[in-house]
């Protein structure tokens, strides 16, 4: 869906794969929700994609891949893709949420996970570039003094 805020789903477990996109797919309308069980294969989609932004739901661990290698390797056509990610875990140590933290991610989730939870995360995501998107189109002046994107 060209212009579309899509979901993208990595997780190396089949079945958590299948939970996360059933839940997004029951509430999610603001674009299209794509799942990878290979981190190699959502980043190769990724760096296809022209620069933009999307939500990203990750597993921490994926194999020898973690969530924030992932972002750091996206980040080049989703410069806000750790501002835009829930995190997900199986157990939220420290040194998990020090990540997340030192990363810029405000979103952790622990398994197993409640549907609203993630609902809340993202829908808390999607809202700052609803307000954004809505603010450009009500306020022409600050349309204007926004730099061009070329």
């Amino acid at each position: 869906m060209p212009g579309a805020l899509n979901v993208i789903i990595v997780d190396d477990d089949p079945d958590v794969l299948a939970f996360l996109q059933e839940v997004l797919e029951s509430f999610y309308i603001w674009g299209d929700v794509l799942t990878f069980g290979d981190p190699d294969e959502a980043a190769a989609y990724c760096l296809e994609q022209p620069p933009g932004v999307a939500v990203f739901i990750l597993d921490v661990y994926m194999g020898s891949c973690t969530a924030f290698d992932f972002l750091e390797r996206v980040r080049v056509r989703f410069p806000m893709a750790p501002q835009d990610a829930v995190i997900i875990t199986g157990n939220a140590s420290d040194e998990v949420v020090n990540a997340c933290v030192e990363a810029d991610i405000t979103h952790l989730l622990e398994k197993p996970m409640r549907p609203y939870a993630l609902q809340l995360a993202v829908r808390s995501i999607v809202s700052k570039y609803i307000k954004f998107a809505r603010r450009l189109l009500t306020d022409p002046d600050f349309a204007d003094r926004l730099p061009a994107i070329h």
